[in-house]
């Protein structure tokens, strides 16, 4: 039984066909058909049988496609990273959808730079529909941020075996904020979301993404507000502290401006929003360790303290067209 022919196995067994499967592989049918008849005598199983067109696994087809291909994946990750031991060892790539880079990256990252000896890390900003596609094809090693959306059931695979494994690390709170002097700031009892809507509403460069928890209550809602985006939700806040209208803000980076009076909380009906965020990297054990480090590590508390603690650094820096972790004492 050799690693050439589970892969064929696999294949077939996926997709019900020896000549669907010969197609994918580039080879003609009478290669896939001997391939499996070398793995059908030395199991002494058919393994399958014609039917209709296609194939029908035994029993013993049936047992050997479950393990068919986490051992194909397993030998594919062992030579993905024995290919890249030397170039990458401690190096992790990783993509962040914009609010977690803005608000947590910097904290988590840094902290787990200092805790893991060798780790480093390079961080790209992507846009959150990208991600599931872009550690697919093994771009990234790892996502944080907001969980790679889910179209038709399922998630966007263009290899076909391999999936996306997403933990959630970090709850958090969206709540709608205006200056201390804002019309809305001085409305007591529930304030309905068409009230909202007829002034400027800021968001960060994101907007408010249909997927995310914002987003659905929006949808629930039957609303598509017109969002004024900005650079950053830094920047966005700086307008709602100038008078200039309204967000959604994250409660822990404004709890102590609604505390000290600066800045108040609209209290919308619905909010406030609870949403999270996730570490995501590939399944079936194709992650690389550190990407698996990296994915623990997000969920201690250790890592959640350091994300919601007020006040120094949060974000990451830009150096070229890449975020590093930024340091502060």
């Amino acid at each position: 039984m050799t690693l050439g022919q589970l892969r064929t196995f696999a294949l077939v067994a996926k997709l019900g066909s020896l000549h669907a499967a010969a197609v994918q592989l580039g080879v003609s049918e009478p290669a896939v058909s001997t391939a499996l008849a070398a793995l059908r005598q030395d199991l002494g199983d058919p393994l399958f049988v014609r039917a209709h067109g296609g194939i029908a696994l035994t029993p013993g087809g049936r047992a050997l496609a479950e393990h068919a291909q986490d051992i194909v994946g397993l030998a594919d990750r062992a030579r993905w990273e024995v290919a890249h031991a030397q170039t990458e060892t401690g190096r992790l790539k990783i993509v962040a959808t914009a609010p977690f880079a803005e608000h947590a990256a910097g904290r988590l990252l840094d902290l787990f730079t200092r805790r893991v000896p060798g780790a480093s890390v390079d961080v790209v900003v992507e846009e959150a529909e990208d991600i599931a596609s872009l550690l697919l094809e093994r771009v990234y090693d790892i996502a944080l941020g907001a969980r790679p959306p889910v179209r038709n059931g399922s998630l966007p695979n263009p290899s076909g075996d391999v999936g996306i494994d997403s933990v959630p690390f970090l709850r958090y709170q969206r709540i709608v904020v205006a200056a201390a002097g804002h019309p809305l700031a001085a409305l007591h009892g529930p304030v309905a979301l068409a009230e909202l809507l007829r002034r400027p509403w800021f968001a960060g460069p994101a907007g408010i993404q249909a997927f995310s928890e914002e987003g659905r209550w929006l949808a629930s809602q039957a609303v598509a507000p017109e969002i004024v985006r900005l650079s950053s939700e830094t920047e966005a806040l700086a307008a709602v502290r100038a008078g200039e209208g309204t967000m959604l803000a994250l409660g822990h980076i404004v709890r102590t401006e609604i505390r000290t009076g600066s800045l108040a909380r609209v209290p919308v009906a619905g909010t406030p929003i609870s949403g999270l965020w996730w570490a995501s990297t590939l399944d079936r054990r194709r992650a690389t360790t550190m990407a698996r480090t990296l994915q623990r590590f997000a969920g201690t508390a250790d890592a959640t303290a350091a994300m919601v603690a007020p006040g120094g650094s949060r974000g990451l820096e830009r150096r070229g067209s890449k975020f590093h972790v930024a340091l502060w004492s």
